[in-house]
């Protein structure tokens, strides 16, 4: 979660104040308390729902000054560069996830949450029950056949059992954690685009900074056995070449 300042209503001279396109989300979201006014469906003409970024800009364009804002913020003024944020995160493509991405993003922003894309993570092999009682616990067994043994000059036939098991987590359900959170940072990154192309931010600077892409492939860096870090072994083999 980031935190954020108050940004001024007033004056012309302001410098703006430069964000992440996640920090941008979460103040227009989270601190102007901006909403979402998603496209009505292609077959729907009834007017009042909602507005897009075409909109926004098209009114600046022609009217040459402040859209009036304040229809979300309760007792207060949605600033309008958190409008132009919202109406940029509503007009997500479908080939990023279109409106259901873009209530993510926004749901997300609103929170101050990243997707939870299972951080360390492996997979367990467990059984699938466990009993308790007094004694302890132990894993449930089935009956999977019978055999015919050999126990003291005696043929008996006996059980064999076995234990269910599972993979918890499931790595499935890990792939599909980390798949969510590629789409929403392919999703922030049309985000960050639209908006530093349309140039419609008054006292806001987005900038190129983004989350880290798919962190999970991100190596933690090595000490050598002089106690320097390294990026791995290669450097090592390199430092003893040398």
């Amino acid at each position: 979660m980031t935190l954020h300042r108050p940004i001024g209503r007033t004056g012309s001279t302001r410098v703006k104040r430069a964000l992440g396109v996640q920090a941008a989300l979460e103040w227009a979201f989270r601190v102007e308390k901006a909403q979402l006014e998603l496209p009505p469906p292609r077959d729907v003409t009834k007017e009042g729902f909602g507005f897009g970024l075409e909109y926004v800009l098209l009114q600046r364009a022609v009217l040459g000054c402040r859209i009036d804002g304040g229809r979300h913020k309760i007792g207060g003024y949605t600033h309008e560069d958190a409008e132009v944020i919202a109406a940029t995160v509503a007009g997500i493509p479908d080939s990023f996830g279109g409106k259901r991405m873009a209530i993510r993003v926004a749901e997300l922003a609103r929170a101050g949450l990243t997707p939870d894309w299972m951080p360390g993570a492996v997979p367990l092999c467990v059984p699938i029950e466990i009993k308790r009682n007094q004694h302890g616990e132990r894993a449930t067994t089935i009956v999977v056949g019978t055999e015919r043994i050999l126990f003291r000059g005696k043929w008996r036939t006996v059980e064999v059992l076995a234990c269910p098991v599972t993979f918890s987590p499931h790595p499935q359900q890990i792939v599909a954690a980390r798949r969510d959170y590629d789409d929403w940072w392919q999703a922030l990154g049309w985000v960050r685009e639209g908006l530093i192309a349309g140039g419609m931010l008054r006292e806001l600077d987005v900038t190129a900074a983004m989350p880290k892409a798919r962190p999970w492939k991100i190596k933690k860096n090595s000490v050598s056995p002089s106690g320097k870090q390294t990026n791995g072994p290669a450097e090592w083999r390199l430092q003893k070449v040398r």
